[in-house]
């Protein structure tokens, strides 16, 4: 219990030594620009007596948003470090994990004709922790770690900016790499994985619509949809990774945020109890939603 709790500090703690680590950077406007959010929420609970029911929680939730960005000419080259982590503590249940993310994005951009530009696109994904499942009258039994998975997508294509808040990209060359760097999880062939292998290699076509937008001078609204299509496994069963986060500022410091997470991979089977035994009937693709609500304080440069 101590080690989680401690392991979960260090990886909230690591929000904001990495936003201080930014900070130090150079800051010159031109060609670079370096720019940063972190943010800390808690929530806590007690009771005693309390005979409306209930039981005492302590949650924490961190997140952290860094960019560094170098705009010259015709030339742009975006690059995004997104890292996300909470923790919830009850008396019923202990403590466990709610969210985990680690996500950096590079985009390369050079501007080709009109509002179309040459883009090529890295991404890499994983997570800090180790994740677990929780059967009941059961042990807890670890379903996902560091690079368990772990998935590396490289792109090319076109880009177009059609309105200042939208932008879409087409990609015909995309590679997705999948890792399982388990051993337990890669022997039972984990996220679309094969049994005792650590990679999948995929190869297709990707479209990205990423919105940027202000709804209101305190609210704002991004959202990243992407749909990959494997062009050698049933192509027409489209994976869909869509991203969407509105912020409320509600002062200088305080802020109201809200999370919405879609996730489909044909490759990725969940088990299913059709008949609520407890006990896994079979497996098949699911839609994975995440959602988190926030409110807390937060440091922005």
């Amino acid at each position: 219990m101590f080690k989680f709790i401690s392991r979960s500090t260090y990886t909230l703690s690591l929000i904001f030594i990495t936003n201080f680590a930014f900070s130090q950077a150079d800051t010159t406007k031109d060609p670079w620009e370096f720019t940063g959010l972190s943010s800390l929420n808690f929530t806590q609970v007690a009771l005693s007596n309390w005979n409306g029911g209930g039981t005492s929680a302590l949650s924490a939730n961190g997140i952290g948003t860094y960019s560094a960005n170098y705009t010259k000419d015709k030339e742009k080259w975006s690059n995004t470090l997104n890292i996300a982590y909470g923790i919830q503590r009850t008396e019923e249940t202990g403590t466990r994990k709610t969210d985990d993310k680690l996500e950096f994005v590079s985009k390369y951009n050079r501007t080709a004709f009109k509002k179309w530009s040459y883009t090529s696109i890295l991404n890499f994904r994983s997570q800090l922790q180790p994740g677990y499942s929780f059967p009941e009258d059961a042990e807890k039994i670890r379903i996902s770690d560091w690079m368990a998975p772990g998935y590396l997508n490289f792109s090319i294509g076109l880009e177009n900016q059609p309105y200042k808040w939208l932008t879409i990209y087409i990609s015909p060359i995309s590679s997705k790499t999948t890792f399982v760097l388990d051993d337990e999880l890669s022997a039972v062939g984990a996220f679309g994985v094969d049994a005792n292998e650590t990679v999948r290699y995929e190869f297709g076509g990707l479209v990205k619509l990423a919105v940027d937008a202000k709804l209101d001078n305190n609210i704002k609204y991004t959202s990243s949809l992407e749909l990959f299509s494997n062009y050698s496994n049933n192509p027409e069963n489209i994976d869909v990774n869509w991203d969407n986060l509105i912020a409320f500022q509600i002062n200088k410091f305080l802020t109201t945020s809200f999370s919405f997470t879609l996730i489909y991979d044909d490759d990725i089977k969940l088990p299913i109890d059709s008949n609520d035994d407890g006990e896994t009937d079979y497996s098949a693709p699911r839609t994975q939603i995440k959602q988190v609500l926030s409110i807390g304080v937060q440091y922005k440069f």
